[in-house]
C-alpha cells in the first residue's frame, strides 16, 4: 500500500502541475488551453534531446527544457491566443486543439515514432523503504512539486508581478485601469504555465518513454483534475491532481489495470454528479 500509494502521489502531481497550468491561464483569460498535454510533450523531448543527442547533464538539460518552455509559452499566446483574443472563447480553444494536433505531428517529423528513454537524476536503482522498492524519481516528482507549490503561494500572495497576475486574472478591465498593463500580464501567465508543463514533461519522462502520444490522455486527465478539484480554484487543481493519481493507481492495483485510463473519468462523473462544482469549487449566488 506504501509503495501504491507514492506511485499514485507522484503520478497525481504531474496531473496536478498540468491542471494548474490549465487553472492558471483558464483564470487569467477564461479559456482552457487543451494544448497543455502536449507542452508537457514537447518538454519532455526537448529534455531527451539533451541528454541523449548533445550529452548534457540531466539537471543542465531540466533548466534548459524550462527555458525553451518559457519561450515557446511567450510564442504560443502571440500566434495562439492575442489575435483571436476579441473572438468567442470557444474560437481560442479551437485554436488551443489546433495547436495540439501541429505539436503531436511536429514531434513526430522531428523525433519520429519511436520513443525515447533516458534514465532520471538519480538514476534507475530503486530506493528500499522497508520492504518496498521506490523509484527515486517518484521522490523527487514529489519534493520538487511540493517545493514549487509552496513557492507559487509565495509568489502570487507575496510578490508585486504576482499580485498583478492575479489581478489580471480577476478582472482585466479593473486591472487595465489601475495601470496594470493587462496584455504583459497575459503573457507572463502563458509562459508560467508552459514553464510548468516543461516541468512535469522532464519529471515524468524518466518515468515513461518520451512519445508524440504522451501528452494528450495526461492533457485529458490533468483537465479531469482541475474539474474534480474545482474549475478555476489553484488549490483544487493540486488536490484533484492529486487524488486522482491515487484513485488510478488504486483501482488499477485492485481493480483492473487494462481501464485504467477510463477510472479517472469515471471519477469525474461520479463528482459531477454528487457535487457539480468540485470539490473545492467557490458558491456562486445570483439574485433574479
Amino acid at each position: 500500500m506504501l509503495q501504491l500509494l507514492i506511485n499514485g502521489l507522484a503520478m497525481g502531481a504531474i496531473y496536478a502541475l498540468v491542471a494548474l497550468g490549465i487553472v492558471v491561464i483558464a483564470n487569467a483569460v477564461n479559456v482552457v488551453n487543451f494544448a497543455q498535454g502536449e507542452n508537457l510533450m514537447l518538454g519532455a523531448f526537448v529534455a531527451a534531446t539533451l541528454t541523449l543527442t548533445f550529452k548534457l547533464p540531466i539537471l543542465a538539460a531540466y533548466v534548459i527544457s524550462v527555458i525553451v518552455l518559457a519561450f515557446y509559452g511567450y510564442v504560443f499566446q502571440r500566434l495562439a491566443y492575442y489575435p483571436l483574443r476579441q473572438k468567442p472563447f470557444i474560437t481560442i480553444i479551437i485554436s488551443t486543439i489546433g495547436v495540439s494536433m501541429f505539436l503531436k505531428n511536429i514531434a513526430r517529423i522531428i523525433w519520429g515514432a519511436q520513443p525515447l528513454y533516458f534514465s532520471g537524476l538519480f538514476g534507475e536503482k530503486s530506493i528500499m523503504i522497508g520492504r518496498f522498492a521506490v523509484n527515486p524519481q517518484h521522490l523527487l516528482i514529489l519534493g520538487i512539486t511540493g517545493v514549487l507549490f509552496l513557492f507559487q503561494h509565495y509568489f502570487f500572495n507575496r510578490t508585486y508581478l504576482g499580485r498583478k497576475m492575479q489581478a489580471t486574472a480577476q478582472d482585466q478591465e479593473a486591472a487595465a485601469l489601475m495601470g496594470i498593463k493587462v496584455s504583459r500580464m497575459i503573457a507572463f501567465t502563458f509562459i508560467y504555465s508552459s514553464m510548468l508543463a516543461a516541468l512535469a514533461g522532464v519529471l515524468l519522462a524518466p518515468v515513461f518513454y518520451v512519445s508524440a502520444d504522451m501528452g494528450g490522455m495526461l492533457g485529458l486527465k490533468a483537465f479531469a483534475a482541475s474539474i474534480i478539484g474545482g474549475f478555476g480554484s489553484v488549490p483544487g487543481a493540486i488536490l484533484g491532481g492529486l487524488f486522482l493519481g491515487i484513485v488510478e493507481i488504486l483501482c488499477a492495483a485492485y481493480v483492473s489495470s487494462l481501464y485504467k485510463d477510463a477510472f479517472a473519468f469515471i471519477v469525474l462523473i461520479l463528482v459531477l454528479a454528487l457535487l457539480p462544482r468540485g470539490l473545492f469549487g467557490e458558491k456562486i449566488s445570483t439574485k433574479v
